[in-house]
């Protein structure tokens, strides 16, 4: 089997396997008891929150355990709205961004609030500059992700966190899902105040995440209960998750550490080099977008052809984001991009892990001329 499609989810380490079915089985307690049993439960949330904090470089308190991106970045997004909306009700965005922002800040639309959507370059990116020129005196947040999900450009948000420092009262919130281990981010006085991240994307399992809520953002909590996770979202933790996501970060940041990037690098330019030498073949990733996704349009074709076939000789890959798949309209980012319909309707990506190496590119190559070839065949 050859699993190109790591930025929609990745197989999960053994390890992280491994630490959630024993933390399941022996700290099965509530870690708001006050019983011994919960207090060990408690001890081994907070010990995993400040390993988590170690390896991201920020305090401990300001992370907060979550069920993935999804709700990282409606917690964000909702909670900044909803505390701050009586100074203002105004947000920023970009046109190219993952359902998880851009369908969350519509959504705010119909409580009253105004959403700028930036229009993007042809990269997919934004600069620090026009994201400046639209604040405006009522804008509480910008929110966009740091590496874009279905062409892999990378925004500068560390350089747009900074221009941001002129304007205290605005938020800046990022979703790091897609870069987590693989793009650095530095979170430290960087001017970013919110940042989500997944444990499904760095072979982690569903249903975990991180969300980093800096000291001087306050957010409405979505969730009321019992107050945990300082307050922020409220029900009984998912300790086991909690160990398991740490788990999964130790392991990305490792390899991350010890590769620096250059294995996805050499499978990057290896596939973009083959890409380049066929026929009829659209590539939309940028040259300087991040090393582990490459997005290209077979114009003419349709997408799941491609699929379907590679699925065949065992080879997986996808369309766009994993969230809006199944939907056979274009691609809202490669639209936003610039990109003709016909383009933007017949985007095919490819994602890798560090466990991806460059003899199953030339496999893939190989199965995707075949496709091609007998697509056109069957057109004659």
């Amino acid at each position: 089997m050859i699993y190109f499609d790591n930025s929609a989810t990745t197989k999960p380490h053994p390890e992280v396997i491994e630490s959630f079915a024993k933390v399941s089985a022996n700290y099965f307690a509530n870690p708001s008891s006050i019983h011994p049993l919960g207090g060990q439960v408690e001890k081994l949330l907070e010990a995993a929150r400040q390993q988590a904090a170690d390896l991201i470089g920020v305090l401990k308190e300001t992370l907060i355990f979550t069920s993935g991106g999804t709700e990282g970045n409606n917690t964000a997004i909702k909670g900044v709205a909803l505390e701050h909306q009586s100074r203002g009700k105004h947000i920023i965005t970009t046109q190219a961004e993952h359902p998880s922002i851009y369908d969350t800040c519509s959504s705010l639309e119909k409580l009253g609030f105004e959403i700028t959507y930036m229009p993007v370059a042809e990269d997919g990116t934004v600069s620090a500059a026009d994201v400046e020129n639209s604040i405006r005196k009522d804008t509480i947040l910008v929110t966009m992700m740091q590496v874009n999900n279905e062409i892999g450009s990378i925004q500068p948000v560390e350089e747009i966190g900074n221009v941001l420092k002129k304007y205290p009262k605005v938020l800046f919130h990022v979703d790091a899902v897609q870069g987590l281990g693989k793009v650095p981010l530095n979170l430290s006085d960087t001017g970013i105040d919110l940042c989500t991240f997944s444990g499904h994307k760095i072979h982690g399992l569903k249903g975990t995440g991180l969300l980093y809520v800096n000291h001087t953002a306050k957010l409405y909590p979505l969730l009321h209960g019992g107050s945990q996770e300082y307050g922020i979202r409220s029900g009984t933790e998912n300790v086991a998750g909690a160990v398991s996501f740490v788990k999964a970060l130790r392991l990305i940041k490792e390899k991350q550490n010890h590769q620096k990037d250059n294995m996805l690098k050499t499978l990057h330019d290896k596939l973009m080099k083959g890409l380049r030498q066929l026929e009829d073949i659209e590539i939309n990733s940028p040259s300087d977008g991040a090393n582990h996704i490459v997005h290209f349009s077979v114009p003419g074709m349709k997408p799941e052809v491609i699929i379907h076939s590679l699925s065949q000789k065992e080879i997986y890959i996808s369309t766009k984001s994993a969230c809006s798949s199944r939907s056979l309209t274009e691609s809202q980012v490669l639209a936003a991009c610039g990109k003709s319909k016909e383009i933007a309707s017949s985007g095919l990506r490819i994602s890798f892990s560090y466990e991806n190496t460059e003899e199953e590119i030339d496999i893939f190559m190989k199965e995707l001329k075949k496709a091609i070839k007998q697509f056109k065949e069957a057109l004659r």
